[in-house]
């Protein structure tokens, strides 16, 4: 179980030079082997709670535990060998470095063809097209999104931490993001994310406001978020 006690990260206001808190006095236990779904407004502070969980960044104060083991300390790496897993927001561009080779140093192993496209065709892409290719400027953001959460899953773990996994992705190729989701059902599975069809598959959800935050349900914050269109309160992508 993945529990945050009294986590706080605050940022100096450049303009300003006064500190100011992104987060303030988070207590949140996530349900193990339940998919949460993070959303708010723009700045509120969901990707920056997915990094903190990751170890990206360090909270100001407060403690993160993980199966009841204080991880605050510890590293990215550190982390992800304790079965932690991320895919970014914005997937890092690996020059030099072809598809297969990063599946490759995810799972640890060198992949056979057929696993490495069993990786790929699950979210939406024909591997014969990308196994050999590299992950420069030749690749769109939304091949590069695909390409990410396939290496997400070639990683492996018991939590997967998603920031907006639809960013980038075309509409055909929505479905099959939903169904990953869905065949994650085993895990603990913690998404941002401003699309109603995603928070639709939620068990449970977490609503970051500037003022605080709530979590519960999904019928239980849905009822916060109604009648108003979930997208078009929430609206944009950027924190």
């Amino acid at each position: 179980m993945l529990e945050l006690k009294n986590i706080r990260y605050t940022v100096r206001d450049e303009k300003t030079n006064q500190e100011r808190a992104v987060l303030k006095d988070i207590n949140i236990k996530f349900p193990e082997k339940k998919l949460t779904v993070i959303t708010g407004q723009n700045g509120s502070g969901k990707s920056t709670l997915i990094k903190l969980i990751m170890g990206i960044i360090s909270p100001t104060s407060g403690k993160i535990f993980y199966n009841g083991k204080d991880i605050t300390s510890l590293s990215l790496n550190e982390r992800a060998d304790l079965g932690l897993t991320i895919a970014l927001q914005q997937p890092v561009r690996f020059k030099g470095l072809t598809v297969k080779n990063l599946l490759d140093v995810a799972s640890e192993k060198s992949n056979k063809v057929s696993d490495a496209c069993e990786y790929l065709s699950k979210v939406g892409l024909c591997a014969k097209n990308y196994l050999n290719r590299e992950l420069d400027s030749t690749l769109s953001g939304g091949e590069l999104k695909r390409i990410e959460l396939a290496i997400s899953l070639a990683k492996g773990g018991e939590l997967f931490l998603f920031d907006e996994p639809e960013a980038g992705i075309d509409l055909w190729s929505f479905d099959s993001l939903v169904d990953l989701f869905k065949a994650l059902k085993d895990k603990t599975v913690i998404i941002v994310s401003h699309q109603e069809k995603i928070l639709e598959q939620a068990d449970y959800l977490l609503l970051i406001e500037n003022d605080g935050y709530k979590m519960g349900t999904k019928e239980e914050i849905y009822s916060i978020l109604k009648p108003e269109p979930v997208c078009k309160k929430l609206g944009g992508q950027n924190e």
